[in-house]
This record gives structure tokens, C-alpha cells and sequence, in this order.
């Protein structure tokens, strides 16, 4: 008897350290139209872990950003912070079955490749103290099959080696929030720009070693301006920051290859369409330049 299928449930996942820059606005109505057409529901999480990094107000204007733009979660926005004891428990059990193991090394004594080597695989040196926990990965390739980027295959150990789960100044790290907060939202498919492909591997494999069920993936494309530089508030070439919303949404569904016909303009009409349009074939697989400097 084959085992029912989880309802979908996708989400967005932005860090509050500024406002919502055009990449994320791309993301964030991919992964909102991702789950309208799989009949599910969208959820927000702010990923506000980072204390040092944090904006104060950046998730309130994200969340009313967002909002402006008609993406309203299905769901309260859930708080990272919030999920603390999660965490730890995750880190406990990993510590617990020999998956993870304390680490003494500083930044200045990886080689120049950034490849943890093992160093302390087999314990701390007698002169050494724990700063962080690292999970150890072996030396075998994890393939996944990406819904648009097609089939993928990493290897950790030659990217990374053993990766950091919990940092030196005790904050927990991403890797291992977003795998234990994704399971427990339930989250069937995790929708997110390209950039963020090569943590896949690393986060499939912090799955197994917690017995979690792992969700399915979509990378979506990075955008460029004409020059080929990614767009970010940095250079100016931020729409959110130069244009209207119903500009920069046209923008957003043009990179996702869902731009609405031009006699379409307000936001919800826009999204409207997308929604009734949305395949996931249509979407660009590499990135994608929208000629932002020539918009009007």
C-alpha cells in the first residue's frame, strides 16, 4: 500500500538584516506561487538567529514589504529565535549518537581551501578547549533532483568537510536551524534562489543523521543586471529600492518567466494571473538578466 503523499506546505525564509532586496523578492514569489499551484499552503519564518547581523525593525518591514506586495502566509510568521530548545535538542541527539563532535580550531587554522581537514575528529588536544561543534561528513557523494535546476550532485567532505552546526559564540548556525525548523513546519518543498544550492548537500545530510524526512528542493534563478553583476542595493540596482511595488513585482514575475501582459498593472491583478499561469517550466534554470537599468 503506498504511503499518502504529506500535504504541501512551502515557505520564505529571510534573515532580518535589512530590508527586502530584490533576490528575495524573486524568492519569495516563487516559492508563494510554488505553493498556490500545489494547492498549499505558504508560510513566512523569520530567520532572526543571528543576533550581531540583526537590523532592529527589519523583519516588521519585511513582513509588511511582503504584504504589499499581496504575499500573505497562511500562517502567523514564526520567529526563529523562538525555536531554541529545538535546536539544542537536535545538537543533544547529534552529540549523542557520535554525528557531531567539539571542535577547538579558529578560522586562521583551516588550510587556505577553507576544508575542515579533521583535526579533531578524535578529540580536543590536551592544550585545546571546545569553541565550536562540527558534524562529521564522509567521503561519499549525496545526489538530489532539483525541480528546475535537474539532477545534483555534492559531496560535503570535498566541499566543506566536517561543517560547523553550532559557532564559537555559541549561536546555533544555519545549517541546522533551517533543517530542524523545516521539519517541523512540515515542509514539503523548499523553494530559494540558486545561491543557496550548494548547502543542500550538507542540509540532506543533517536529515539522515536526525531520522528526519527531508523535503523536496527548488532553486530558482539568480538575476543579474545587464552587466551581469547580481542585483543588490549595493551598486543601485535594487528595484525594490528604485521602482514602484506594481513595477517591481513585474520585474520579480519577469525574472520567473510569468511576466503578466502589459495592460495587467495592479498587484493583485498581477499576482492573480500568475497564479492562474504558474509551471514550473517556465522558469529560467541559469541567471537571468531583466535589463533593470532601462526600466521605466
Amino acid at each position: 500500500m503506498n504511503a499518502q503523499p504529506r500535504p504541501y506546505r512551502g515557505r520564505f525564509a529571510p534573515s532580518p538584516t535589512g530590508e527586502l532586496h530584490f533576490g528575495s523578492l524573486v524568492a519569495a514569489v516563487g516559492s508563494f506561487l510554488q505553493a498556490r499551484a500545489r494547492s498549499g499552503r505558504w508560510l513566512v519564518r523569520i530567520e532572526d538567529i543571528d543576533p550581531p547581523r540583526e537590523v532592529a525593525g527589519a523583519a516588521r518591514n519585511q513582513l509588511k514589504t511582503l504584504q504589499s506586495f499581496g504575499l500573505v502566509p497562511d500562517e502567523p510568521a514564526i520567529f526563529q529565535r523562538q525555536l531554541g530548545a529545538n535546536h539544542q535538542q537536535a545538537l543533544d541527539r547529534l552529540l549523542a549518537t557520535g554525528h557531531a563532535f567539539p571542535c577547538g580550531c579558529s578560522r586562521s587554522d583551516l588550510p587556505a581551501d577553507g576544508i575542515y581537514p579533521g583535526t579533531c575528529r578524535g578529540g580536543l588536544a590536551a592544550d585545546q578547549t571546545a569553541r565550536s561543534i562540527r558534524l562529521r561528513v564522509d567521503d561519499d557523494e549525496i545526489a538530489f533532483v532539483d525541480g528546475l535546476q535537474g539532477t545534483q550532485r555534492q559531496n560535503p567532505a570535498r566541499q566543506s568537510g566536517d561543517f560547523v552546526i553550532r559557532r564559537a559564540d555559541g549561536l546555533v548556525a544555519y545549517q541546522l536551524a533551517v533543517v530542524v525548523d523545516d521539519a517541523a513546519a512540515g515542509i514539503s518543498e523548499v523553494v530559494r534562489g540558486a545561491d543557496l544550492i550548494d548547502s543542500t548537500g550538507r542540509q540532506l545530510h543533517l536529515y539522515r543523521c536526525l531520522d528526519l524526512p527531508a523535503p523536496d528542493y527548488v532553486h530558482l534563478p539568480i538575476v543579474v543586471n545587464e552587466q551581469g553583476e547580481k542585483l543588490s542595493k549595493s551598486n543601485g540596482a535594487d528595484p525594490i529600492q528604485r521602482y514602484n511595488t506594481k513595477t517591481s513585482l513585474r520585474l520579480a514575475l519577469r525574472a520567473l518567466g510569468h511576466e503578466p501582459p502589459a495592460s495587467i498593472m495592479a498587484v493583485a491583478d498581477q499576482l492573480a494571473w500568475a497564479q492562474q499561469h504558474w509551471q514550473l517550466t517556465r522558469v529560467p534554470t541559469g541567471q537571468v538578466a531583466i535589463g533593470v537599468q532601462t526600466e521605466r
